[in-house]
């Protein structure tokens, strides 16, 4: 939802609707121009006595690609999609089948579908349906597309569901549309709270009752520090005092209904607003404090159906590496004020420009389906958990259209790389796996939600951008321990494991690889005291302790 922002118009949608891009293939395992293996053996020291935090989810979001599709494509297309981002599976060589996800985001609609070119939503697959027109009578049969992937996740064990919106439903927003006119609070009716969260609890009950989803979390506001005032997608601003005086009204309703629902805040649309005041938006920042402050008169913690969870996004601060260092150190350092708060990184596409010796194209604009994009995610996904010390992560948009790096799977005609045009793989076309897609699933396929992240003490992930970063895991039910290895360096490492609190069984691990030639591929069990970390990969190393 954040590929359009006011001051980056012009760059996002010659990304989404320029029909060709350049392709810069990067190393790959055999790659000959590659630094030499240093001769040194690094240790790796894991203490699995020593717990962080616990891990939650990692998810990815069906806007807006995934109506269309749902709705239009041969089923047996919409299943190999399913099957890729959701199967917990293996094949008979023990290859993972797809990326395991953990969490799904749907996209509960506010209805400018229904209002067409009246929307003033210009691209319609950014429109959404809503179940409802006026709060009364509700048609279940609406979101189709989404509501069958929200059950593909399902049967596919899929663990939780999120709901989130972009704007309150058109027949109740102050303009009569899905997107803002205003600039600094929430563009909704006067005296309308009560309204909106009936909606959103009837629409909850009706996906459970009519669908059998239920939906695990409700997230109600996304990214409220920007306008939301351009014609290119559903949002409204929200000050911290709107949604203060919402989830107030929203939490009892979901008590009185028997929902189990819990209400996720902040959606911020950079980790900056979660820890600090920003300039000109002083009244949607600072949101830790305002809303978890153990001094903070509007604290919701202690609310029934309030997660104790600050989501912020991986936007804007992920480049330079500086910042992406010290933003996700702020934001930990800040939530560690609040016993007991998670923080969620809970929506990430590239946005950034930091050049072409960083991405292919130099920054999100042109689709990239290889290693060098899938290195650039992978660094921040392991960044906000070590240093961010984040519980979830999640993309944002898991299908897209468009020739733009921000699909874990991208649909085309076979002709181009994405189009703006309304009919472009409207009722079918072919299926692009990304390397970005099997790098998420060196951390989702194996690190699941009640895993606990364990230390490395001779290791600082802020000094090894550029070298080679680690994170480790385990499961104390099944004594499995996990470990990501995310090599953005040219050369192999060789490593030796030095284990604390525990024995590897048979000493070895087991490699699961994503490089330019491997896509999340099973690897031979190496020994722990002597194994090797390719070139420009991502490794999930798994073992059994005693």
């Amino acid at each position: 939802m954040n590929l359009i922002k006011k001051y980056k118009v012009s760059l996002l949608f010659a990304g989404l609707f320029s029909m060709s891009t350049a392709f810069i293939s990067c190393s790959s395992d055999n790659n000959e121009t590659s630094e030499p293996v240093a001769e040194t053996t690094r240790e790796l020291k894991i203490n699995l006595d020593a717990n962080l935090q616990t891990m939650e989810s990692f998810g990815a979001s069906d806007a807006w690609q995934c109506h269309n599709i749902g709705k239009n494509w041969p089923i047996d297309k919409k299943n190999a999609i399913a099957d890729l981002l959701f199967s917990k599976d293996v094949d008979s060589e023990g290859n993972p089948k797809g990326i395991g996800l953990s969490l799904w985001r749907f996209n509960l609609g506010a209805g400018s579908t229904e209002q067409g070119s009246a929307s003033d939503i210009t691209d319609e697959w950014r429109r959404t349906e809503c179940f409802t027109t006026d709060g009364v009578t509700y048609d279940m049969s609406k979101q189709a597309g989404q509501v069958w992937f929200m059950k593909a996740a399902r049967d596919r064990g899929v663990d939780k569901l999120l709901a989130f919106t972009n704007s309150a439903p058109v027949y109740l927003t102050q303009n009569g549309l899905a997107h803002a006119s205003i600039k600094t609070f929430y563009n909704l009716k006067d005296g309308k709270m009560p309204e909106l969260a009936d909606f959103w609890v009837n629409a909850i009950d009706k996906l459970k009752s009519e669908h059998d989803l239920t939906i695990d979390y409700v997230s109600p506001f996304n990214e409220p520090q920007y306008e939301w005032d351009g014609s290119g997608q559903e949002g409204s601003p929200a000050s911290n005092a709107n949604i203060y005086s919402f989830i107030n009204t929203l939490a009892p309703k979901l008590q009185t209904k028997g929902l189990s629902s819990q209400i996720v805040v902040g959606e911020a649309g950079a980790f900056e607003p979660l820890y600090k005041t920003v300039s000109g938006k002083e009244n949607r920042s600072n949101q830790i404090d305002y809303f978890f402050g153990v001094n903070s008169t509007k604290n919701i913690a202690g609310l029934t159906n309030v997660k104790k969870t600050i989501s912020g996004h991986s936007y804007w601060q992920a480049w330079p590496i500086s910042e992406l260092i010290s933003s996700r150190q702020a934001v930990a350092n800040r939530a560690k004020t609040v016993p007991g708060l998670s923080v969620w990184a809970s929506e990430y596409c590239i946005l950034e420009n930091p050049g072409t010796a960083e991405l292919p194209g130099g920054a999100g604009p042109g689709r990239d389906l290889g290693m060098q994009t899938a290195l650039w995610v992978a660094r921040i996904i392991s960044t906000d958990i070590s240093i961010g010390g984040v519980t979830s992560w999640q993309w944002w948009t898991a299908v897209s259209r468009g020739d733009y790096k921000d699909g874990l799977l991208h649909v085309d005609d076979g002709l181009s790389n994405g189009a703006g045009d309304a009919n472009y793989c409207k009722f079918d076309g072919n299926i692009r796996e990304t390397k970005i897609l099997w790098a998420l699933g060196n951390f989702s396929f194996f690190v699941k939600p009640g895993m606990q992240r364990i230390q490395i003490p001779n290791l600082d992930n802020s000094t090894a951008m550029t070298d080679v970063m680690v994170t480790a895991y385990k499961d104390e039910a099944t004594k499995k321990m996990v470990v990501v290895a995310v090599n953005f360096g040219t050369a192999a490492r060789t490593y030796k494991l030095n284990l604390a609190g525990g024995t590897l069984v048979n000493n070895v691990l087991t490699p699961y690889v994503t490089s330019e030639l491997k896509s999340l591929e099973k690897g031979t069990d190496v020994a722990a005291d002597n194994f090797e970390i390719p070139a420009r990969a991502v490794v999930t190393y798994i073992g059994v302790y005693k």
